[in-house]
C-alpha cells in the first residue's frame, strides 16, 4: 500500500489533523488507512464540536467512503452523546450545590426561582436542563442576592 499523499493543500498527512482542510480530510477518508482514521477519531474525542469534527461532518455530507464513513459518523454521535451526558451531570451537580448553599428547602428554593419543586427535582437529577436565565436566578438565590428574591 502506498503512503497517503495530500495534493493541492499546504499540509502533509503527518501534520496535526487540526491543520487539515476539508480536502485533506476527504483524502484521508477515501485513501488513508486506520492510522489516519484513528487520528481523526482522537481529535473528535478531544473536541466533539470542534473544527475537526465540523469539517469531518461536512465531508461526510457529500463523501461516504465505504466502512469508514459510517464508523466515523457513529464515533461523532457517541462522543457527543457522552459529552452531553457529562454536561447534564455537571449542571445537575451545580444545581444541587446551589440548593444546599442557599440553606433553603428544595420547595422554598424552587418557589424563589420561579419553578415547582417537581421541576427542580428534574433539574437536580439531570433529567431536564434548565435555561441559562434560570441558572442565573438559581445562583442569585444561592448567593442570597436580595434583589432576586
Amino acid at each position: 500500500m502506498s503512503a497517503l499523499v495530500f495534493r493541492n493543500v499546504d499540509v502533509a498527512p503527518g501534520d496535526p489533523v487540526s491543520d487539515w482542510p476539508l480536502e485533506a480530510i476527504q483524502t484521508a477518508l477515501e485513501r488513508g488507512g486506520l492510522e489516519h482514521w484513528r487520528r481523526l477519531a482522537d481529535a473528535i474525542r478531544l473536541e466533539p464540536w470542534g473544527p475537526v469534527a465540523r469539517r469531518l461532518e461536512e465531508v461526510l455530507s457529500y463523501s461516504r467512503p465505504y466502512g469508514v464513513a459510517n464508523a466515523l459518523g457513529r464515533a461523532i454521535s457517541r462522543v457527543r452523546s457522552a459529552a452531553e451526558a457529562a454536561e447534564r451531570n455537571a449542571v445537575a451537580a451545580e444545581i444541587d450545590r446551589l440548593v444546599r448553599a442557599s440553606g433553603l428547602s428544595r420547595a422554598d428554593f424552587a418557589l424563589r426561582v420561579g419553578t415547582s419543586a417537581s421541576r427542580l427535582s428534574t433539574y437536580v437529577t439531570g433529567k431536564v436542563t434548565p435555561s441559562a436565565a434560570l441558572m442565573v436566578r438559581m445562583r442569585s438565590v444561592a448567593n442570597g442576592d436580595q434583589r432576586r428574591r
